[in-house]
């Protein structure tokens, strides 16, 4: 019996696991590692043959470079001597004598530029193959240069810019050419020739074939037995501009001869980013079939051209030290998972007998005997931390406790005072309505939503001698110091308003209270108003507070207001004050920032443009209005939380009759 138990132990089975895992992982690297092996070789010679292409891409740009700065540096020359055309001439054979790269030069007229020379005018310079420069008027017995296409993009693009690649064959080279070409400008800036200066290609491949021998001899010394690593320069159309055979230099396309080997759509993939110009990446960096021969490829952009430089490399150069390297990794994976399953089972056995007495202390601890004596650990490891956090655990637990049963009852105080604080600022802003059923002559309904238990949010009204005193207001800040100052203000616009009728008078003596002392620099913004019920006039003044809208059965407008520092800000203010004539059914709709900077959970705000026109739409009727526009900001809002008080305040104008 207590052998059978000792089998099945947690040392035992844990030893068991990790032999078993390590079994399993090794088969899994066995299976796959070839894989990752080619990947990696295929990543590091993709490294190498970019750096190579780099390389290249830096002398394919030098050479394009040349070309430019010598057409640029001349330019100047050309321009200042458009009114002598045999001066021209000179100009052409300095170029290209001067510049060994450029083949040839020449600068193309617009139709009867000078009449005495004819419809069209091209003095024109070449090097020979023997690297003699001649030089010739191309006139209208040569060719019409003024219909080709070449010619009719470059007047019309007036930009210097790298021509498509083209074979000129009208003297004794037939090599691929590339055409710098820049405008030409009159003193009137007008667009008046072409100037061309053409750059052969063939340099390209000797400096291809140059790359492919090192890639040979220096890196890959068994790529004799795999076949031949090829370079190319290509455009992103997949034409040759590069090529051991002749005829295929601009006739032939590269993309012809790309296959899938193994994974499908590889081709595609390849094909569709040569075609935009980038560089061979790890998703494309699979073998193909090119020419039927099982190839990597390797690509990249040549600098500021839609031209590519691609090589490709030998599927069984990379195969073949994929094999070795594999072979070798698995060799030593065998002799670390002996040695590890014997170390694991002397150490697992070994290291986990003081679990037990941990797991017997922690269930004594779980059925509350906090005081329960830890065992001793000899050994400074994770073991013996786990014994010292039981014992954190156990003095954080005795304290936890005590101070849990403390905090519930302040939480509980706490709450139970800020319900009765709730209690008292809502009883202090009106809530019964109709607010005067007695009269026929206005209707008013309001509503306060603070964010939190107690806000800073606040309307109040009342009528003395035939006058509705009304105002709003928003005190910065929330909670329950927001809630104090909002108490202090309501109370000083009741007492403020029975001294006058005028609102800039009511602000200004706000203000001047709330500045007094002000160590807490919060404010108030403010819209208080004044309404005439015998005539329907409105008196008010704004400091600081969201403009109120009129609503009235042609829609919703703006109430212009003055732009007044809200209240508490700094004393001594002059306020100013406004007025307007109310028509008989108009309703005032006042309201705090809250409503029109509701936001939703992608922080879209609610927005004063959503708000007018639902106000525009809604029943002209004050509780009909604010619930519309309630159910409005609820739905947009959604699951959003409440991040501010929302107010709305709306007063009906009936008649005076």
């Amino acid at each position: 019996m207590e052998k059978k138990k000792k089998n099945h132990s947690f040392a035992t089975r844990l030893s068991r696991w990790v032999m078993l895992v390590l079994l399993v992982m090794m088969g899994i690297i066995s299976y796959v590692f070839y894989d990752v092996c080619v990947g990696e070789i295929v990543s590091i010679m993709g490294n190498n043959f970019h750096g190579s292409m780099q390389s290249s891409d830096i002398c394919i740009s030098d050479a394009m470079s040349d070309v430019s700065v010598a057409v640029n540096n001349n330019i100047f020359d050309i321009e200042r001597n458009l009114s002598q055309p045999d001066q021209l001439q000179p100009i052409m054979e300095r170029i290209v004598t001067q510049n060994p790269r450029i083949r040839s030069c020449g600068i193309s007229f617009i139709e009867n530029y000078y009449p005495k020379k004819g419809r069209q005018f091209r003095p024109y310079t070449w090097r020979t193959d023997s690297m003699e420069v001649k030089t010739r008027q191309l006139d209208d017995g040569f060719e019409d240069y003024l219909k080709a296409e070449w010619f009719t993009e470059a007047i019309a693009k007036d930009s210097a810019y790298w021509s498509r690649p083209f074979v000129d064959g009208r003297h004794e080279a037939r090599t691929p050419l590339v055409s710098y070409q820049y405008p030409i400008h009159d003193q009137q800036g007008k667009v008046v020739a072409i100037l061309d200066a053409d750059l052969s290609l063939d340099f390209m491949t000797q400096l291809l074939d140059k790359q492919d021998s090192i890639f040979e001899k220096d890196v890959w010394l068994l790529s004799d037995d795999f076949g031949a690593f090829k370079s190319y320069v290509l455009r992103s159309d997949g034409t040759f501009l590069t090529h051991l055979e002749q005829r295929r230099i601009l006739k032939g396309n590269f993309f012809d001869h790309v296959k899938d080997y193994d994974e499908p759509g590889v081709a595609e993939n390849t094909i569709k980013e040569m075609k935009e110009v980038k560089r061979s990446s790890k998703e494309t960096s699979k073998p193909l079939k090119v020419n039927r021969k099982d190839t990597y490829l390797f690509y990249a952009p040549v600098t500021g051209t839609d031209w590519i430089l691609a090589v490709t490399v030998p599927k069984g150069a990379i195969d073949y030290f994929s094999i070795l390297l594999g072979l070798f990794v698995v060799m030593i994976f065998f002799v670390v998972i002996f040695v590890t399953s014997l170390v694991c089972r002397l150490t697992i056995k070994r290291a986990t007998k003081p679990l037990k007495l941990l797991a017997d202390t922690a269930d004594k601890v779980a059925q509350g005997q906090f005081d329960t004596p830890l065992p001793t650990i000899k050994h400074h490891d994770e073991i013996h931390q786990l014994r010292d956090s039981f014992e954190n655990m156990q003095h954080s637990l005795t304290d936890y406790i005590e101070e849990l049963k403390e905090t519930t009852a302040s939480k509980a105080s706490m709450e139970n005072e800020l319900k009765i604080a709730h209690g008292i600022q809502m009883s202090m802003l009106p809530k019964t309505y109709p607010a005067f059923p007695e009269r026929n002559d206005i209707d008013i309904y309001g509503q306060v939503t603070p964010a939190k238990a107690v806000g800073g949010d606040l309307y109040d009204f009342f009528i003395r001698d035939e006058k509705l005193f009304f105002c709003i207001g928003d005190v910065s800040g929330k909670g329950v110091p927001a809630s104090l100052v909002m108490a202090v203000t309501r109370s000083l616009f009741r007492n403020i308003a029975v001294h006058t009728t005028e609102p800039d008078k009511m602000v200004e003596g706000l203000n001047d209270a709330l500045s007094d002392n002000n160590e807490t620099s919060m404010f108030v913004t403010l819209f208080v108003g004044v309404l005439d019920l015998a005539t329907g006039r409105l008196y008010y003044s704004n400091a600081g507070h969201n403009m109120p809208l009129l609503l009235t059965d042609d829609g919703a407008v703006v109430l212009s207001c003055n732009p007044n520092i809200p209240a508490g800000v700094s004393s001594n203010w002059k306020f100013t004050s406004q007025q307007i004539d109310l028509k008989a059914g108009t309703t005032l709709f006042l309201y705090t920032d809250g409503l029109n900077e509701a936001e939703d959970i992608n922080h879209n705000q609610f927005g004063m443009e959503r708000m007018q026109q639902i106000a525009a739409t809604a029943d002209n009727q004050p509780q009909s209005v604010i619930t519309t526009m309630k159910e409005a900001v609820e739905q947009f809002v959604g699951e959003a939380e409440q991040s501010d008080d929302m107010t709305m305040f709306a007063i009906q104008y009936i008649s005076s009759h």
